[in-house]
Order: C-alpha cells, then structure tokens, then sequence
C-alpha cells in the first residue's frame, strides 16, 4: 500500500490507466453497497504503482480515501496474500500499534472481483523505496534516523502483548524455525533455475546442521523493510506500517533477519544492488553489525545464534524472487519488470552461501 507526502504537491504513485490491472468496479460497487459502504465514482479507482505482489488501489469509500487491497493475478503460493489473516491482524493490532491502519473491511467472495479483498484505511505520509526521494535531499541526517525508525519500530512490533489485542493465538510459533527451513526448501526447490541444484541443496543442508531452538515468540511482520513503512516527511516518523499478509507469532529474531536481507551495503554482490529494495546504501545507514547491536539493544534479546536466522531470511528472500521470476518463466505475468527476478533470487541464495560459510555477513 502506497502513500502520498501531504506536505507537497507531488501526487501519491498511481499507475498510468493503461497499465493499470482492470478489476469488475461494478460488481465491487454492488457488492459494498450490500454491505452498506458507498464505493464512490468520482473520483474513480486508481492502482498504486509499486509492488511486485498484491494489488492496491486508491479509492474513495462514503466520501474518504480508503485502500482496496486484494492478491496478485494467476495461481498463488499456498498461504500466501491472505487477506483472511491480514485482515484480522489489521482490524485488532491498531488498538496496540497507532502506526497500523485499520482493515475496515473484508470480502471472502473471490466471485466479486476474482479473488478475496480488503478494503483499508489510507494513510498519507512519505515512502521511502529504492533511492532517497527529493524531500530528504539535502538532509544529512536522514539515514541515520531512517535506521534509527526502522529498528524502533520492528522492536516496538515485537514487543506487542499479543493477548491484549486478541492476537494471542495468531500462527504457530511452536517450532516455526523448523517449519519455515522446511517449507522454503521446498519452494526453493521448485522454484529454482536450472544448474542449480547443488546451490540449494548446499544452503539447505548448513540449515539443517546448524538449526537451533525457536526464541521466545512474538508477533511478527515477516516482510518488514522500508517500503512497507509510511513516515511522516517532517520527522521521518511512522505514521503506517503496510502489508502484513504474511503476519504471525514465531522467531522474532527470524523477521529482524528479513529485514536485514534488505539492508544492502556497498560492498555486496550485485543481485543485492539490482534487488534494489532499500536506500542503506546512502551516507548515515547503520552497518549491518551496528543495526544488530541496536536491535539487540532496543529488544534485549540474545544474539548469539543470529547467523542461523540470517541464513535463512536471506534464503527466503532468494526463494521469494525465484517464485516471482518464475511467475515470468511460466508465462503467469509478461510485464517486463519480472524478467530479470530469477537471476536476481539466484544471486540472492548465492549471498546467503557466502554467509553460511561465513564469508560475509
């Protein structure tokens, strides 16, 4: 879910119509009318550009900007864009986390519009993606304090009393390590370029030999990074935390490691720079080993094992851009921004070799 920075003219990231992917608006209309929400004509829907997964429009609901959020086209992961369970974590989590806007509603009929939807609060507000945008030119301090949120806010999400917000029986922490090493070895798996085989094999078998126990659960985002945060352009605090499809309880140690997977610095590969996912690059970011103290310090957790969980998320991330590329291998998608994600997911597991053998970190 995209935002727009009220504090300048600069309108929020829409589509060009013309690639815009069309949904039944008609049908959508009659359908929140039957549940008494107005689905506004003027101004019409628009799709947010960015994102390379679930799809989200701008829309006005009963006179107010509201988010439609639904799962990307074509066949999907298993449990993956599950709007069910984002939904419940959206509709229960902003009474603990102000900077988590609320799911207002939620359709489960995929007859509607092809698949189940949302429909979401908008929040206004400055996204940061690959590069600095033009309202933090000029301002030296931006990456220190964008490390300095980022890590804040991950700590906050983590120490979330989950039986006060209703929360308390989300997933299965129990033995998520185990489960999330199995699982994303078999999307690897079948989801990897031909050739290499012997690379996927290798990565896994180090996680199975150097497992270790599941931390203390807690909630988690499990794709936390800087594009799913909305800050406010003045003091770069959050004033949104997006896209949580993929929420749950386990490892919290596991969703710090994922972020980190897109905490790229200078001298890593190139599949990490062409990933392009955040700006760490940029004069003031936290080295990956100070974003650890920091976390440690901020959570009080042990980090002792961390290698293991960074593995992993770093594993996840690769498997994540095979099956997005895949969806370009097999014809799901043609828009050309997939072709290049399989070599990118590929250079992406071979990273987190290289951190297996403890050759970069």
């Amino acid at each position: 879910m995209t935002s727009e920075n009220p504090s300048s003219t600069r309108p929020p990231d829409i589509r060009p119509a013309t690639e815009s992917v069309p949904l039944d608006w008609e049908r959508a209309r009659a359908y929140l009318a039957a549940a008494g929400l107005t689905l506004d004509r003027d101004p019409p829907p628009r799709q947010f550009a960015g994102g390379l997964a679930n799809l989200n429009y701008l829309v006005s609901l009963d006179g107010r900007q509201a988010v439609l959020r639904r799962p990307p086209m074509g066949e999907l992961p298993a449990g993956s864009h599950d709007m069910a369970r984002e939904h419940r974590i959206l509709s229960r989590l902003p009474d603990a986390l102000p900077f988590v806007p609320r799911s207002l509603h939620l359709c489960t009929d995929p007859a509607v519009i092809g698949a189940p939807f949302q429909i979401l609060e908008y929040r206004p507000g400055l996204v940061v993606r690959s590069t600095m945008p033009p309202e933090l030119a000029g301002r030296p301090e931006a990456g220190a304090r964008l490390s300095q949120v980022l890590l804040e806010t991950l700590a906050a999400i983590h120490a979330v009393d989950v039986d006060a917000v209703g929360l308390g029986d989300l997933g299965r922490p129990e033995g998520f390590l185990a489960r999330a090493v199995a699982g994303w070895s078999k999307r690897g798996l079948a989801a990897m370029e031909d050739g290499t085989d012997a690379l996927h094999r290798d990565v896994q078998g180090w996680l199975g030999r150097n497992a270790v126990p599941d931390g203390a659960p807690a909630l988690l985002h499990n794709d936390f990074k800087l594009d799913n945060m909305i800050l406010n352009p003045a003091d770069l605090s959050p004033v949104g935390v997006v896209d949580w499809d993929q929420g749950t309880r386990g490892d919290p140690l596991f969703d710090f490691g994922t972020l980190l997977t897109y905490w790229t610095r200078p001298g890593d590969p190139p599949a990490l720079h062409e990933m392009a996912q955040m700006p760490a690059t940029e004069p003031g970011f936290l080295s990956r080993e100070q974003a650890v103290e920091r976390y440690a310090a901020l959570s009080g957790r042990d980090m002792s094992d961390f290698r293991f969980h960074r593995v992993l998320a770093m594993y996840k991330l690769g498997v994540i851009f095979l099956q997005l590329g895949f969806r370009y291998r097999s014809g799901a998608t043609t828009e050309p921004r997939y072709a290049p994600l399989s070599g990118i997911g590929t250079g992406i597991v071979e990273f987190a070799h290289e951190i297996a053998r403890g050759r970069s970190f």
